[in-house]
Formats: C-alpha cells, structure tokens, sequence
C-alpha cells in the first residue's frame, strides 16, 4: 500500500473515494436495505462519507486539466452518495410520507 494513500497531510483521490464507497457499503448493510429500519449507527456512515467529500474536494486544481473534471465529477458521485445515506438514515422517521 502506498504510503501516501495514508498520509493524511497529502491529498488523496483514492482514499476520497474509498472513504466514501465503504460508507455507502457500510450503511446498506446498517439499515437492511430494502427494508430500511432505524438506526443512530447510520451516524458513522454520514461522518465517513462527509470526511471522503472533503478528501475528494481537497485534491481539486486551480487550473482547468483532465484531472479537474474527474475530480469535479468525483465530487459529484460522492455528493449523491452522501444524498443516499441521508435518505437511508431520515427515512424511517418520516413515515407518515408514505401513510395512506
């Protein structure tokens, strides 16, 4: 493993993204998707995911480049991740949404 990969003083693209991709993993499998139940553990997932969003923002460039718009579009992604896990976490305590 690289080292920098764990170097939190270096940006990371990669640890952004693993961040973020074990958060979603790790709330699927809290809230028992598709039957999402309540849990404050969904608490860790939501913190995990905001730290790989601000990972992945640290890495942006000032100037325009390939990278950039990967970067942006990483940023992206981990902002619908972020969406998913909020849906996962509030859900459950706005049933009455869903009440006939």
């Amino acid at each position: 493993m690289p080292k920098s990969l764990l170097n939190p003083h270096r940006p990371s693209l990669a640890r952004g993204n693993v961040l973020v991709f074990t958060s979603v993993v790790l709330a699927i499998l809290i809230s028992r998707f598709p039957h999402v139940q309540p849990s404050i553990f969904l608490l860790i997932p939501t913190l995990l995911s905001i730290v790989g969003t601000a990972e992945t923002v640290r890495c942006i460039q000032r100037r325009w480049s390939f990278y950039h718009a990967g970067v942006i579009l990483c940023i992206y992604m981990d902002l619908m991740a972020v969406s998913l896990i909020l849906f996962f976490l509030l859900y459950p305590y706005f049933l009455w949404i869903t009440a006939h």
